[in-house]
């Protein structure tokens, strides 16, 4: 029987095996710029990210390897550590399938970030009720911050405490937040690069931005319904060590969102003023030599992998 070399006669041999799809036309994006998606387990990304279309269980086991070949794609928020702790060994299964100047940014656990548990049903008889780990250092070290160090290594790229909505009465209003937030963040190991994402505009004024200035953690940058805009945010912004943009959602509502996108194989609502203001943050970070992350997510236009390569097109015309 003749021998086949070419990809298609591979993947007959193997039709299992997850291939990327990886535009040659990106070889040379900058270093100092990592650019990637909330997850990789899409099957709507077949022709974007992956070869075919695979369930989204086969993605989630197997897919990073693929998605991380893709020239833009070398980012990705790690989003389950939100929701349950994952050890240094599950991390590291992670770290190995990628390459070295790939880079994750890995969301803190909900207990840690939530004042209040919300009235999900996953939080079951604690819904609504007052959470006394809130902004607990033990538990950041413990379930979130060693695990992700030990298990990435330098592939690390970001330590993220994104904050629900919150009732500002809980907190003390915005001086208590920011006294509450600082006495955390001064507790937590040195060297590392930790970026807050906030909710709450009520919350993003002098005090906010005094404490991450003072302690060198950076702001999330996010394009969200409940924030000011991305560059009214920028403005406020002492230097940052690191400029973390993260580009989660264009409609009000996330769940009229996933009914609308859904299976996030298409852009549907095209943002261009975002576009131009993520592009715009990028390139005045590189002028000054300031690393860039950014994450966005398929609630912004419909799926993210377009998204970025939009904003890929941008950058090289701008």
């Amino acid at each position: 029987m003749r021998k086949r070399n070419s990809i298609e006669g591979q993947l007959s041999l193997f039709p299992d095996l997850i291939e990327g799809v990886a535009p040659g036309k990106w070889h040379d994006w900058p270093e100092g710029l990592w650019v990637g998606t909330s997850s990789w387990s899409f099957p709507g990304w077949a022709g974007s990210v992956y070869d075919r279309k695979f369930p989204e269980s086969k993605l989630s086991q197997q897919g990073l390897r693929a998605y991380s070949r893709h020239p833009l794609l070398k980012a990705v928020g790690i989003d389950r550590t939100f929701y349950a702790p994952m050890s240094a060994a599950d991390h590291k299964k992670y770290a190995d399938q990628v390459p070295e100047n790939f880079r994750f940014l890995v969301k803190a656990p909900e207990r840690l970030t939530s004042a209040r548990f919300s009235r999900h049903p996953r939080n079951g008889p604690l819904a609504g009720l007052d959470n006394p780990q809130f902004l607990s250092a033990e538990l950041a070290l413990e379930e979130w911050i060693e695990p992700a160090v030990e298990g990435l290594g330098s592939k690390l790229g970001c330590l993220l405490l994104q904050f629900p909505p919150t009732s500002i009465a809980i907190v003390g209003g915005p001086a208590g937040f920011a006294i509450a937030l600082h006495r955390l963040l001064e507790q937590l190991p040195r060297g590392l690069r930790y970026a807050v994402e906030i909710r709450n505009k009520e919350f993003f004024g002098a005090a906010y931005l005094q404490v991450l200035e003072r302690l060198e953690v950076s702001h999330c940058l996010t394009v969200h319904p409940s924030m000011p805009s991305l560059l009214h945010q920028a403005r406020a912004l002492p230097p940052q060590p690191l400029t973390v943009i993260r580009w989660m959602l264009g409609l009000a509502n996330y769940d009229e969102a996933v009914a609308r996108y859904e299976p996030f194989d298409r852009l549907v609502d095209e943002d261009l003023p975002t576009r131009s203001a993520i592009v715009s943050l990028w390139r005045r970070s590189l002028e000054v030599n300031t690393p860039v992350l950014t994450i966005v997510n398929n609630k912004a236009e419909g799926c993210s992998p377009l998204s970025i390569e939009r904003l890929a097109e941008e950058f090289r015309t701008f």
